[in-house]
């Protein structure tokens, strides 16, 4: 049996998240084993790194899958890419050895958030970044930023209800630079809870506009409370940028 590898592009704007879901064929993972499962005439069932949500993009997803066909990865690289839709592209496709897993092995993934910060909106840039009137102000949310960066139960960063898994993840890196009115957000860790990301997002803007204090990180943290944390923003700023093994 062979494991393949895919890198995958896509723009979430218009599915349902990642996951197969039964009530909905609109999604990611759902087109992607439909023209696999056509092209070795088998059904197959891939693995993705992890779920991206609803409206959520993505420009180095992993996932694989094993099957017995006898086609070249140019031949399925093909072939992919001329039967799926315009806004899902496979950018790599690999043979690895069977005990590669796209989840399992994952050592870090990089998260990227966009924030068009101008009082007159982009008409090129509003399917993939979140607009904000206000000014923000970055040299804060930097400062903010580095109480994240390490090893912290995330809890009140995230959607999760309850749990018996951990909510402990290191963040190895946040990095936030402007040009002319985009800010850009880049999140690398070794993993991130449900809507993580954009919470945080939600919160760094509070602190961006002055809303909270540079404190109010740390109270989060110590207080594990979703409550406590800013807004989810939007999901059509977050791009899964990259994937690290």
């Amino acid at each position: 049996m062979r494991n393949i590898k895919l890198v995958i592009e896509y723009d979430g704007g218009r599915y349902n998240g990642w996951q197969r879901l039964k009530s909905s064929g609109e999604t990611i993972q759902g087109k992607l084993e439909h023209v696999i499962s056509e092209m070795v005439d088998f059904p197959i069932e891939i693995i993705g790194s992890g779920r991206t949500d609803a409206g959520v993009h993505a420009k180095g997803q992993v996932a694989n899958f094993h099957t017995k066909s006898n086609m070249s990865t140019k031949e399925i690289h093909k072939y992919m890419n001329y039967y799926l839709p315009q806004d899902i592209v496979i950018k790599e496709v690999a043979e690895v050895g069977e005990r590669f897993h796209s989840r399992y092995n994952v050592k870090n993934k990089k998260y990227v958030y966009y924030i068009w910060n101008d009082w007159i909106p982009s008409v090129f840039h509003r399917k993939y970044s979140y607009h904000l009137v206000d000014k923000l102000n970055i040299e804060l949310m930097k400062e903010a930023a580095e109480k994240l960066v390490g090893t912290h139960d995330f809890i009140g960063f995230s959607s999760v209800k309850k749990t018996n898994k951990s909510t402990v993840r290191t963040i190895q890196e946040i990095s936030i630079t402007k040009e002319k009115h985009m800010v850009k957000f880049i999140f690398i860790g070794d993993g991130f809870l449900y809507n993580m990301v954009r919470i945080i997002m939600g919160t760094l803007v509070e602190i961006g506009l002055k809303q909270k204090n540079i404190s109010h990180i740390d109270e989060i943290l110590e207080g594990k409370n979703r409550s406590m944390a800013g807004q989810t923003l939007p999901p059509q700023g977050l791009f899964l940028e990259e994937v690290y093994y």
